[in-house]
């Protein structure tokens, strides 16, 4: 099991990912719990300023995100 939310967001399937940041609320949610859970085990400020950013634009930087993971495979900032 991963040892953290980010990580359990990583090691999805990819189109699991995809499929959960597709769908708009979904989205949001995803978005803030893998970041703030990145941000608050890494405790770098780029991923405290990224979980702060997506809290208040989580859906735009969600679309963001979607193109991100069909990339890299993960999150942009999340790692």
């Amino acid at each position: 099991m991963a040892k953290s939310i980010s990580g359990w967001f990583n090691s999805l399937p990819r189109l699991v990912q995809i499929i959960l940041l597709f769908i708009p609320v979904v989205n949001w949610v995803i978005e803030i719990v893998v970041r703030w859970s990145s941000a608050i085990q890494t405790k770098k400020f780029l991923n405290i300023v990224a979980a702060i950013v997506v809290t208040f634009l989580g859906v735009v930087v969600g679309w963001i995100d979607v193109i991100w993971c069909l990339i890299f495979h993960h999150m942009c900032l999340a790692d």
